[in-house]
């Protein structure tokens, strides 16, 4: 019986970090910064996404702060794409009345702060939109194709400002997570 109870306290202490690292995985932090855009910009601004995947993977809330922009704030997004390349925008973050998000999602997404500042909200998979790239096969509604791709690394956060940087002012690539799945 001994043997017993050492062994369950053996298997408990190994099973509990692998759990709080699984914890620890679906909260990822990006900073945004000008050197990390396509191509790289000079800029004062800097930024950071805050993202919590919900443990049932069917959202995730996120919080973006940023500001020292240049011009004004216009949209941001997360893009699907590996680091160094530009690609599609899968979710909208924020929008503005210049820039709306898609009529899909735009009752969905909150408006930009101006010139900086703070805006959260959570995604679900009425959020995604369709990669603008056919070839990159994330249609609408996917979001366990975002959040592998979150996950694995392939895919960045970006804040666009008008008018010298209509393409993204500041960027910041997921990191690659535990949790991604090396088959892809």
């Amino acid at each position: 019986m001994k043997t017993l109870h050492v062994a369950l306290a053996v298997l408990m202490t190994v099973s509990v970090p692998t759990l709080v690292r699984a914890d620890r995985d679906d909260r990822i932090r990006v900073d945004l910064v000008g050197f990390q855009e396509v191509p790289s910009v000079s800029t004062p601004a800097s930024g950071r996404l805050k993202v919590n995947i919900a443990r049932d993977d069917q959202s995730f809330d996120y919080e973006l702060t940023f500001g020292g922009l240049i011009g004004t704030v216009q949209q941001s997004h997360i893009h699907f794409a590996q680091a160094g390349v530009n690609g599609s925008i899968v979710v909208w973050l924020c929008q503005t009345a210049t820039t709306p998000a898609p009529a899909a999602v735009a009752a969905l997404t909150p408006f930009c702060p101006q010139p900086s500042g703070t805006v959260s909200g959570t995604i679900t998979a009425a959020n995604v939109i369709t990669a603008g790239t056919a070839s990159q096969q994330i249609v609408a509604r996917e979001l366990d194709e975002v959040l592998a791709a979150m996950r694995a690394g392939y895919a960045y956060a970006n804040v666009h400002a008008t008018p010298l940087n209509p393409g993204g002012e500041i960027r910041g690539q997921f990191p690659k997570s535990e949790r991604h799945d090396d088959k892809r």
